[in-house]
């Protein structure tokens, strides 16, 4: 299952992580995030242990997105060792998401 982001919690689980971490910024209002949503969570199920998996609400945590140049969605940004490595945007199948992330 992936983990939810808040502003309080995304140091901790994103920039300090010493495994690669995808963080799919999305809304509720969004219909290619509606569309993903189940791809992500299925790849947060097969990755455990790999990759962490965690979703940022643009609308709940916007400062987060500001910073870091979010200005469609869905946007998955991978970090590594706290800072970002790579970005896709729009619906990604499962099959791309996973190669993007190189696994």
């Amino acid at each position: 299952m992936s983990i939810k982001l808040t502003a309080e919690n995304f140091e901790s689980v994103v920039l300090n992580s010493d495994k690669p971490v995808l963080v799919d910024f999305w809304a509720t209002w969004c219909g290619p995030c509606k569309m993903i949503a189940p791809v992500i969570e299925e790849l947060s199920a097969e990755l455990d242990g790999k990759v962490t998996v965690a979703k940022l609400d643009v609308d709940e945590v916007s400062a987060i997105a500001v910073k870091y140049g979010v200005m469609s969605i869905p946007t998955m940004i991978v970090f590594e060792n706290g800072k970002e490595a790579k970005r896709t945007v729009g619906f990604q199948s499962k099959d791309r998401l996973k190669a993007f992330l190189g696994v």
